[in-house]
């Protein structure tokens, strides 16, 4: 079954001067537009494309990329409002559209705003929303401390970052425990910190103990290849400085150093850390 507003594996039935005719099950034969055609395409050849619909109204193809799909949130920008409300640049010719009953506040050109993209049940249209409540999971969440979840994250607060869990459920990162640059709409992998009686869950960039040394190991011999096989940064480096270097707290950085230093990985000298 071929699905709108999202990236969809179809056959080629036809080809005409306009483009290819494409069987889109249920939708019928959507028409992929010349200029995205490959090359030597022949009829039955499978072509991956993106289905929305075009300034009619009318559905079709593209291998244009759109920043995203169909049932996810994305921090999009404004670029134009009007009276059918405000339209968000999402990559591809036709701006997506948040009706003004969609918006969780009046939209200004120029800005970004968290959204989920969705399509209408009257219209079917591909339309977004920035009323993210109505989009989480009212049932509480079921996670393990310790699990492995990717995040949204979406606005500031007073204790930290809101995120958006598996793009279900709401959960916070506390500010005294990130230590790299976050803004709205930025997606990376988080995990649950502990799961709340109030049903609330925290969440954490990193494991827990021996897991916070796993997840740096990489990140620390990647930027000491970046660096000819050297970093200054050592023991006695200002905490500050490690974590505006390499997003992680001084505690996560000397950790990291033992373990690699007992792997036989790392020399550690005078004034920082070696490859070997």
């Amino acid at each position: 079954m071929a699905d709108i507003g999202k990236y969809n594996t179809l056959p080629i039935i036809a080809l005409t001067d306009n483009g290819a005719y494409l069987n889109a099950d249920q939708l019928g034969e959507i028409l992929l537009p010349k200029r995205y055609l490959p090359e030597n395409s022949q009829v039955d050849d499978t072509i991956k494309v993106f289905i929305y619909a075009d300034s009619a109204d009318r559905l079709v193809a593209t291998t244009e990329t759109p920043k995203a799909q169909v049932d996810q949130f994305a921090s999009l920008k404004v670029v134009q409002v009007n009276k059918m409300g405000a339209f968000l640049d999402w990559g591809l010719k036709k701006d997506l559209l948040v009706p003004y009953n969609q918006q969780h506040s009046e939209m200004e050109v120029g800005k970004y705003y968290l959204v989920r993209i969705t399509v209408d049940a009257l219209t079917e249209r591909i339309v977004a929303s920035s009323k993210l409540d109505k989009f989480i999971d009212i049932w509480p969440a079921d996670y393990q401390d310790g699990e492995k979840v990717e995040l949204t994250i979406a606005s500031k607060t007073d204790l930290g970052f809101k995120a958006i869990i598996n793009d279900s459920h709401w959960g916070l990162l506390y500010d005294s425990e990130i230590f790299q640059p976050l803004r709205t709409g930025k997606k990376l992998t988080g995990y649950i910190k502990k799961m709340r009686e109030d049903g609330r869950v925290d969440l954490a960039l990193t494991r827990a103990g021996i897991g916070k040394v796993i997840d740096f190991t990489d990140t620390l011999l990647q930027h000491l290849a970046d660096n000819e096989g050297f970093s200054p940064l050592h023991d006695k480096s200002d905490p500050e400085l490690i974590k505006r270097i390499l997003g992680v707290s001084k505690k996560t950085f000397k950790a990291t150093v033992g373990n690699l230093m007992k792997k036989d990985k790392i020399i550690i000298e005078k004034n920082g850390i070696r490859l070997k």
